[in-house]
């Protein structure tokens, strides 16, 4: 029954006649570019080949299980801290010490970590400015940080921030207060 329901519903449709367009032999002609498009896209290949960029190899800065990937960032890198191999009884908090001058250091940023709760964990932290928190300029991130494990042996980490902007953030390190 199916097959004859196909074979009336086939009879019933009407053939439709197709045009198809021989482009074998025609000429693929580029569209032009107005002046204005052109000259856009080198403003843009201008601004690429100064800013040219690439960031830093990775070089994994260790201290017991702690990892941070590099020993210098830009403004707008993100810092990878990388948490594996935490014994089950260890517990403490990972603290981002920021120069507040050559000798003082402010709390930025402070993890919890927990080895009976998870062994192995990653995270990325970006030191933006905000006008709530006080961290006004630029000049609040640039310098040598370092990195504290509390409630451990472990020794600190350092590395620094740079006042080199991430090429496209520069509108996030303007001033905010």
């Amino acid at each position: 029954m199916i097959v004859a329901m196909m074979v009336i519903m086939n009879q019933n449709e009407e053939s439709i006649p197709m045009e198809v367009e021989d482009v074998m032999d025609k000429e693929l002609v580029p569209i032009e570019e107005n002046a204005e498009v052109q000259e856009k896209l080198d403003e843009i290949e201008k601004i690429n080949l100064e800013n040219e960029y690439s960031p830093k190899e990775r070089e994994w800065l260790t201290s017991g299980p702690f990892q941070i990937d590099r020993s210098e960032y830009v403004l707008g890198e993100k810092i990878f801290l990388r948490i594996n191999g935490i014994s089950y009884d260890e517990k403490g908090q990972i603290v981002f010490l920021r120069p507040l001058n050559s000798s003082h250091y402010s709390v930025y940023w402070t993890i919890p970590f927990d080895g009976a709760e998870r062994p192995a964990f990653n995270y990325y932290l970006e030191p933006q400015l905000s006008k709530s928190k006080g961290y006004c300029s630029v000049d609040d991130f640039v310098g040598d940080w370092r990195v504290v494990f509390r409630g451990t042996e472990y020794p600190n980490l350092e590395f620094k921030i740079t006042e080199d902007v991430l090429p496209g953030e520069e509108d996030s390190y303007e001033s905010v207060c």
